[in-house]
């Protein structure tokens, strides 16, 4: 059987840098899923890639339409009931995340009110925001277009993620605040920003492979790290090497390989505060991971 014979398995993720890196081991070949098959024997897997923005795939997994897909903390209580999160290939912010961005200095308490621009409401980046100003006109715009929105003056303010926050500065905009800061600064925990989340009907053991088989992937990309960067920078907007492999750094790191039982915490703190306030459903229980 060839390659291409091989059943596939869909895995969403978006079209930015961090990604790619983690995608690099798959995309190459050298990495492939090894799951459970007929009667206990072990079968091949081929992972096919699907890319799309964030709020798509947080939209796509909703549906349970993906087999793998990465989606926002955020949205993960809306699909708790289809996916289980795997302890690889989430994105942590620690000490640092999305940020708030505007045409001229400004503070947090001066945004009450304004229009901002955001990249999905089921977004981390908003959520993070909600923490911390409850009361703003969210204008949704895709990611990749928020410096603009806040340059060309279509919004009064916009939450930057991806590479935007080691960018934002060339389009003459300030920061205003840094949302995984302040969260680090209240709780003492990073800030859960991405997750990758498998399918809970493929079954526990195919899950658990899906989840080493990232990590594999990911380890492969940091063995063969200037490769991997030249095939991440295709999907990087405005990043030279060094910029890109900083940007790769902050968000794919030992974090990513194995959120362990701090990374859950983080993200079990989130997810609880947010159902205090009433913005996301309460988990029905404990938070698993694969």
């Amino acid at each position: 059987m060839t390659d291409h014979d091989l059943p596939v398995l869909r895995f969403g993720h978006s079209p930015d840098p961090d990604d790619a890196f983690m995608f690099y081991g798959f995309s190459t070949g050298a990495v492939t899923v090894e799951g459970p098959g007929a009667a206990g024997e072990g079968r091949r897997y081929r992972v096919e890639h699907l890319l799309e923005d964030i709020q798509s795939l947080n939209e796509r997994a909703m549906g349970g339409e993906l087999e793998i897909t990465a989606i926002s903390a955020h949205a993960y209580p809306y699909v708790a009931d289809k996916y289980v999160v795997m302890r690889t290939g989430v994105s942590m912010g620690d000490g640092y995340g999305p940020l708030i961005v505007t045409r001229k200095e400004a503070s947090l308490e001066s945004l009450r009110g304004a229009r901002i621009a955001i990249p999905g409401l089921m977004t981390t980046a908003s959520l993070a925001l909600k923490f911390h100003l409850d009361a703003y006109k969210p204008v949704v715009t895709p990611f990749d277009q928020i410096l603009e929105s806040v340059r060309d003056g279509k919004v009064d303010a916009g939450v930057v993620i991806h590479e935007g926050q080691l960018t934002f500065d060339r389009d003459g905009l300030y920061k205003v605040a840094d949302l995984g800061q302040l969260w680090k600064q209240e709780t003492g925990l990073p800030l859960p920003l991405g997750l990758d989340v498998v399918r809970r009907d493929l079954g526990a053991d195919l899950g658990v492979a899906c989840s080493r088989a990232l990590r594999a992937s990911i380890e492969y990309a940091m063995a063969n790290r200037e490769a991997a960067m030249r095939y991440a920078l295709d999907y990087g907007r405005g990043l030279d090497m060094p910029l890109g492999d900083r940007f790769v750094g902050m968000y794919v790191n030992d974090w990513t390989l194995d959120m362990g039982e701090k990374g859950r915490l983080a993200l079990t703190t989130l997810l609880d505060r947010a159902a205090d306030q009433g913005w996301v459903p309460r988990l029905n229980e404990d938070l698993m991971l694969v």
